[in-house]
């Protein structure tokens, strides 16, 4: 734009120069000029020379201007080539690149494939090689025949696992003989054979697996007797291991399996909130054992041991145990509620173990349904850890009782200690709950679920547990801060107290 410009500017100079020169140039008729003028024009040639040294000077410039412009024009032109040829030689390079990526991508999937190929020709082999050797040296029981007729020869295919490491299942295979003595069954089991029977056979449908081509299940019975095996005794899962013939990690596997079956299928048979009918039955059994009217159901809780967990550490911490036993102790509670057999109506499972009897019972679903007025107008009598409520009998816990109060505590004990001498029966009989467990926190409330219905199972089936295994509780009671919830609650427990010892139902040890 700058050349164009002056270009414009220098043709507009030469006109103007050239029509003056020309005008000067012109000589008029020197007879009409005066004198002056004719002495003026006398010297034309010095001014037409100073014109023509200006022209000249423009000339030259537009002459170097032109030369600027040709010169700019061809560098323009030469850098423009240049960033094309640039420009040519990376898009170029660019597809270069990406093509041989794509090759060596798909090299690298083909050398894969060919690797992949050969593993598996070579696993193969290494099959086919194992499978007759152990068909030439060992002898492999067939599988079961199915349909019309039974599988042979090279169809059958292998019957067994290829890796498996030989253990012995001496032991189980005793116990589960027709020979073995009923007394060492129920030693070693906690229950009879029939009882044993019944549950396999309750638990068959959720328990079950099928064979596949490499192993057999492990059956039912064994299956059951695993759990039930480590629930009696507690023992770890490598001496569980080595008495069924089973790996470590398919006992611990076995063992939730079978926790969770009883959880599902037994206990809505087995550990439910009874109905009308049986609640008539309760509250005369209960009647006839203390003279207390309209009670059904004791109630108690426990402290279960459990490893130091990873998080909430402080809410587990047991103190009163710790302070007793000197030795740092956590653990998470069972609340139960018994009838006059011992068999639980109902369990609250898993609040930690820093909660008091009163905390956790708020916690629970009896609460809940005593709320929504499903206890109305019966009692379920607790220990002095627990506060006096509408439906929550207790005994009295303030100092210098009178008579009647002392009767009231005695009788009232009396149906306080079938709830106790319940879970000294369940921890009696599982074992497990007496050590701290390798089951892991969130896994706990199934297996003392499952312990609790079979708990039942065992009661309502009238098996008796070993005296040997009978053990004493030491559940420190607290008494709550709020000890009185209802003052309707204290009058009905005054008048239950005056009319034990006006019908000479109160007995009279507590003098002695």
């Amino acid at each position: 734009m700058k050349s164009t410009n002056t270009s414009s500017d220098f043709s507009y100079y030469y006109s103007f120069f050239q029509n003056t020169f020309d005008h000067m140039t012109h000589k008029p008729n020197e007879t009409q000029l005066p004198q002056q003028e004719q002495d003026q024009d006398a010297k034309p040639g010095v001014k037409t020379k100073g014109l023509k040294e200006i022209i000249s000077s423009l000339l030259l410039i537009e002459e170097q201007e032109k030369s600027e412009k040709l010169e700019w024009d061809q560098d323009f032109e030469q850098d423009k080539l240049i960033f094309e040829q640039n420009h040519r030689k990376k898009t170029k390079a660019m597809l270069d690149y990406q093509s041989e990526l794509k090759h060596f991508d798909e090299a690298s999937d083909q050398s894969n494939r060919i690797r992949k190929r050969k593993s598996r020709a070579v696993t193969n082999a290494a099959i086919a090689s194992i499978v007759a050797a152990e068909s030439d040296t060992t002898s492999v029981a067939p599988l079961p025949a199915t349909g019309s007729g039974a599988t042979t020869g090279a169809s059958a295919g292998p019957q067994r696992r290829l890796w498996v490491k030989t253990r012995s299942t001496d032991w189980w295979d005793k116990c589960n003989s027709n020979e073995f003595p009923e007394h060492e069954f129920k030693k070693a089991f906690r229950m009879g054979k029939d009882t044993f029977e019944l549950i396999c056979n309750e638990l068959t449908s959720a328990v079950a697996k099928e064979n596949t081509m490499l192993r057999d299940a492990v059956p039912v019975r064994q299956r059951v007797a695993v759990c039930i095996w480590r629930l009696a005794t507690g023992e770890p899962l490598r001496l569980v291991s080595r008495r069924f013939g089973l790996g470590i990690s398919t006992c611990h596997k076995l063992v939730l399996e079978v926790c969770s079956a009883i959880k599902n299928v037994l206990m809505p048979k087995y550990l439910q909130w009874p109905d009308d009918e049986s609640i008539r039955m309760i509250k005369d059994e209960f009647g006839s054992i203390s003279g207390i009217q309209n009670v059904v159901g004791s109630m108690y809780t426990t402290h279960i041991p459990i490893i130091a967990p990873k998080i909430s550490v402080a809410a587990y911490f047991n103190k009163r145990h710790t302070e007793r036993n000197q030795k740092t102790s956590y653990s998470i509670t069972v609340q139960g509620v018994v009838d006059p057999r011992g068999v639980f109506t109902d369990v609250c499972i898993g609040w930690p173990g820093s909660m008091p009897d009163d905390q956790v019972l708020e916690k629970s679903a009896l609460y809940q349904r005593a709320s929504n007025g499903l206890l109305k107008d019966v009692w379920i009598v607790g220990s002095s850890g627990y506060p006096l409520m509408d439906w929550v009998l207790v005994p009295y816990t303030q100092p210098h009782l009178t008579w009647t109060q002392h009767a009231f505590n005695e009788k009232i004990g009396e149906i306080q200690r079938i709830g106790k001498d319940a879970f000294a029966r369940l921890k009696g009989r599982w074992s497990c709950l007496q050590k701290r467990t390798e089951v892991k926190l969130q896994d706990l409330p199934v297996v003392l679920g499952a312990c609790c219905v079979l708990h039942n199972i065992c009661e309502m089936r009238n098996e008796e547990i070993d005296p040997e295994l009978m053990i004493e509780l030491m559940d420190d009671e607290m008494v709550p801060e709020v000890g009185l919830r209802s003052m309707i609650a204290m009058k009905a427990r005054d008048s239950i107290a005056h009319n034990l010892l006006h019908h000479n139902h109160a007995g009279t040890s507590f003098l002695s």
